[in-house]
């Protein structure tokens, strides 16, 4: 479906444009993977935009698989349905590893500042997928408590299944590929890879420089 993830945003952008030039809409990408994704559709709508830190709460025995996920303002969701074999213990150690890695992202990505006023504004959240859906879900809960207008789940792949679900916890949901059967959200992207916080950073950069040139 997606060359990579410039790819994946820049088609994302067409399915979102009636959110285009609207000075009440921000788009707000999870970090790492969902940055590049934000920022083409923000780039796309000339809409606000902003990072939003949230964590998944990964298994002591498969830490590329998670049973919830933690936000930056403490916000917390455990799927009960994924506490197989996971222990009080492990619940509170990943936890805390995330709570720290959770402040190291806000002070290296964001500079340390809170993130931007979403009141009244209609937030469309971006990531480059969703497989299990932890984290997507504790960023909407979140963003609630934060009194936005709208939420509009904006991803390039996602299950039927998670479409289904993210349709009746946020207020849109837009999702360009939807296998079925779904396995992951690497098998939408021809190139696929892990992405570090010099490229978050670098592309920030980048998205800033253009915003100033376009000023000029």
């Amino acid at each position: 479906m997606f060359r990579d993830r410039k790819d994946a945003g820049e088609q994302l952008a067409k399915a979102l444009q009636k959110y285009a030039n609207r000075d009440d809409v921000i788009v707000l990408a999870i970090p790492r993977g969902g940055v590049e994704v934000g920022l083409e559709v923000a780039k796309a709508l000339g809409s606000d935009f902003d990072l939003i830190i949230c964590r998944k709460l990964a298994y002591p025995f498969n830490p590329e698989s998670g049973f919830g996920a933690l936000c930056e303002d403490g916000t917390l969701f455990i799927n009960q349905q994924a506490l197989h074999g996971v222990t009080q213990e492990d619940i509170y150690r990943a936890i805390e590893e995330q709570s720290r890695e959770i402040a190291q992202r806000i002070q290296k990505l964001r500079g340390g500042r809170r993130l931007k006023d979403i009141k009244d504004k209609i937030v469309i959240l971006v990531d480059d997928g969703i497989a299990m859906g932890s984290t997507m879900t504790a960023a909407i809960q979140m963003l609630r408590k934060l009194g936005p207008k709208k939420i509009v789940v904006a991803v390039p792949t996602a299950s039927p299944q998670a479409v289904e679900y993210f349709g009746q916890i946020a207020d849109e949901v837009v999702a360009l590929d939807t296998p079925f059967p779904f396995y992951a959200v690497a098998d939408a992207y021809e190139r696929w890879y892990d992405v570090s916080d010099e490229e978050v950073l670098r592309l920030l950069s980048d998205f800033e420089r253009s915003i100033q040139n376009d000023k000029k």
